[in-house]
């Protein structure tokens, strides 16, 4: 059994779980922030590529698009199922995203949505989207912020100090590490976290030059619910790097 395999199985246990709290508008920073970024980086791109795809939200975005192939592939059979009752005119597979079932060359954009945060075969994903990918090809990659939100990171109120202060503590971001993370009651899911450099530099050796990257602040739809994070909402939780295949 490969790494994507066992990866699957907490995502096969809460699928319910993700697709109530982070689908068809449920969630603030889907809706507000990550679906439009989607809409922008893969307007124009024919053949399209979702890896860990879910229940297929950013698939049914960009078939949407006008694209005239979109394909979903995931892990977790839960959530293919989901997508494919969903429907919305894009494919899925069941597959990991570090052994992906396509030829060399299948795909003018490859998207991937918080998603490598729970892939331990890193080195393997990232050849493999650097392999489907046309020369000129797209990769646009979401993650949870990997300096800003390392694990340990938060807003500290320090009343001690005189005058207080409030600052945003880094955890400690040069360990890398897998941790089980109670997301919600009784939800606990793996998290990876690695330096930001471990996948520029995963990119660059399989073909894929950083072109841009996007850093933005919390929604306001996230602050309104989250308001214990108001305080810190300089501090972008998501980055998206913008890639492209070399030839």
């Amino acid at each position: 059994m490969d790494d994507d395999a066992l990866d699957a199985d907490p995502w096969e246990e809460h699928a319910g779980w993700w697709q109530d709290g982070f689908t068809d508008g449920a969630d603030a920073e889907y809706t507000e922030q990550i679906l439009p970024l989607v809409a922008d980086l893969l307007a124009g791109y024919d053949r399209i590529l979702d890896v860990g795809a879910g229940e297929g939200q950013i698939s049914r975005l960009a078939a949407g698009l006008g694209a005239s192939a979109v394909v979903g592939v995931d892990p977790a059979a839960t959530q293919v199922l989901a997508a494919v009752a969903r429907a919305g005119g894009p494919s899925y597979l069941r597959a990991g995203a570090a052994h992906l079932p396509f030829g060399d060359a299948s795909f003018d954009a490859v998207v991937a949505c918080l998603v490598f945060e729970h892939i331990e075969a890193v080195d393997e994903a990232i050849a493999e989207v650097g392999r489907v990918l046309r020369p000129g090809g797209r990769f646009a990659f979401f993650l949870n912020h990997p300096l800003l939100q390392t694990p340990g990171s938060g807003w500290i109120d320090d009343q001690v100090l005189d005058p207080p202060e409030q600052y945003w503590r880094i955890g400690p971001y040069l360990v890398e590490s897998i941790e089980l993370e109670e997301v919600h009651k009784d939800v606990f899911l793996p998290f990876v976290h690695r330096p930001l450099s471990r996948y520029v530099n995963a990119m660059a050796d399989h073909g894929m030059v950083l072109r841009r990257m996007h850093e933005p602040a919390p929604p306001e739809g996230f602050l309104a619910r989250a308001s214990e994070y108001r305080e810190a909402s300089t501090i972008p939780r998501l980055l998206v790097l913008v890639a492209e295949r070399e030839a």
